[in-house]
C-alpha cells in the first residue's frame, strides 16, 4: 500500500475512534467519595480477589459489594501468571454488577495488553495459554471480535477521577498537548497493530517510567504541566514494581503514587495490596492493615 494512502487510512481510523471516544466514553468523573485502585495483576486472580476483599468491594462469593465505589485496575492483567482469564472474567462480571449499584469498574490498558493484542507472547506462560484451551484459542479470544479482545479494546488508557489521574505507566511532556479523550483515542487506534513498539507515541502513557524513576529534583518540573493541563493534584500509576519492600509508595508527598507492588505469583511474595481513596484520604490496604499515605502534594 502506498505510504500516502496508508497515512490517510490511519488518519481516518484515528478520527473515527476519536469521535467515538469523545461522544460515548466519558474519561473524567467528579465528586466520587470512594475509589479503590489495584495495580498490575499479571495473571494472578487469587491476589486480585484478596485485594478486592480487603477493600470491601466484593463478597466472599466474588460479587460486587462496593456500592457506589469506583474501582480502577491500572492495566497489565495479562502475562506472567496462569489466571489472567479468570481475572478478566471476574472484572467483566463486576462491571455490570457495580453499574447496577451506582458504582463503576474502570479496567485500564497496560503495555502487556497491547503486546498480546499485537501478537507478542514473550511473557505468556504455558499455563496461561492452557486456561483458554491452548495458544490458538487464546489468539481467537484476543481477536477484535473475540470475547477478551473486544473487551480489552474498549478500555481507556488514562482517566481522571476527582483530582487524580490514573494511568498504567505515566505521562510524558508531549502527551500534555492532548486532551484525555485524544490520548485514549490514539491508544485505541494503535491496538492490535503488529508494528506498535515501546517507542510509539500513541501508547507512550503505557510504557513511560518517568514519574516512577525520575530523580526527585526533576519530578516537580515533569509534573507541573500535567497538573496544569488536567487540573489534578495526584497521578496514580502501575507498571513499575516497588521493591525492598514491596509496598505502595508515594513520591513528592502524594503527587505520584505507585501501586504496582509485584503481587503476582510470578514475583514470589508481593503482597495483595491496593489503594483506597475515601473522602480525600489515601491509604494502602492489605491483609495485615490499612496504612494512611501522606498526600500533601506541592
Amino acid at each position: 500500500m502506498p505510504t500516502p494512502v496508508r497515512f490517510l487510512l490511519q488518519a481516518i481510523v484515528l478520527l473515527v475512534v476519536t469521535v467515538a471516544f469523545a461522544g460515548e466514553r466519558p474519561c473524567a468523573w467528579t465528586n466520587i467519595p470512594r475509589i479503590v485502585a489495584v495495580g498490575d495483576v499479571h495473571g494472578d486472580c487469587g491476589q486480585l480477589v484478596k485485594c478486592l476483599l480487603n477493600a470491601g468491594v466484593i463478597t466472599q462469593s466474588n460479587t460486587w459489594a462496593g456500592g457506589k465505589t469506583h474501582l480502577v485496575q491500572t492495566g497489565d492483567i495479562l502475562d506472567r501468571g496462569p489466571s489472567s482469564k479468570q481475572a478478566m472474567d471476574l472484572l467483566m462480571a463486576l462491571e455490570t454488577q457495580a453499574e447496577r449499584a451506582g458504582g463503576m469498574v474502570h479496567p485500564l490498558l497496560g503495555n502487556h495488553e497491547v503486546m498480546v493484542l499485537a501478537g507478542d507472547y514473550s511473557y505468556l506462560e504455558q499455563q496461561e495459554a492452557d486456561a483458554y484451551g491452548g495458544l490458538d484459542e487464546l489468539k481467537q479470544s484476543m481477536a477484535p471480535q473475540g470475547k477478551y479482545g473486544q473487551w480489552i479494546r474498549g478500555h481507556q488508557a488514562i482517566i481522571r477521577i476527582n483530582d487524580i489521574l490514573f494511568v498504567h505507566g505515566g505521562i510524558t511532556g508531549t502527551q500534555t498537548n492532548r486532551s484525555l479523550a485524544e490520548i485514549n483515542a490514539r491508544a485505541a487506534a494503535a491496538l492490535g497493530q503488529r508494528a506498535v513498539t515501546e517507542a510509539d507515541d500513541a501508547i507512550a502513557v503505557l510504557w513511560c517510567r518517568d514519574l516512577a524513576l525520575a530523580p526527585k529534583a526533576e519530578l516537580a518540573s515533569i509534573l507541573a504541566p500535567v497538573f496544569r493541563k488536567y487540573d489534578v493534584r495526584h497521578v496514580v500509576i502501575g507498571h513499575t514494581v516497588v521493591k525492598n519492600p514491596p509496598r505502595i509508595r508515594s513520591r513528592l508527598q502524594g503527587a505520584v503514587i505507585l501501586i504496582d507492588v509485584g503481587m503476582s505469583c510470578t514475583y514470589r511474595g508481593g503482597p495483595a495490596t491496593c489503594l483506597l481513596i475515601e473522602n480525600g484520604k489515601f491509604a494502602a490496604v492489605s491483609d495485615e492493615c490499612q496504612t494512611e499515605i501522606e498526600t500533601e502534594a506541592p
